[in-house]
């Protein structure tokens, strides 16, 4: 994935004029707004994913406290 980080401005307005092209102007807004949508689910995914391991730790941490101090 580096060579995204390689991408100028110029090649980013090659690409989308090039979209724009295929696709449509019209079309291009539907699709950017789907991918922004998708982004806001991935976000919201991983956030929910980040709280789950979290809280599995701490679960984790408590029963290995309990066992220690029960034994």
């Amino acid at each position: 994935m580096n060579f995204i980080r390689n991408i100028g401005i110029t090649e980013i307005i090659i690409i989308t004029l090039v979209l724009i092209v295929f696709f449509g102007s019209k079309r291009m807004s539907e699709m950017a707004r789907q991918l922004g949508e998708a982004s806001k689910e991935l976000k919201k995914a991983k956030k929910e994913a980040k709280e789950s391991i979290e809280e599995v730790k701490k679960e984790v941490s408590l029963e290995d406290k309990k066992e220690k101090g029960g034994a």
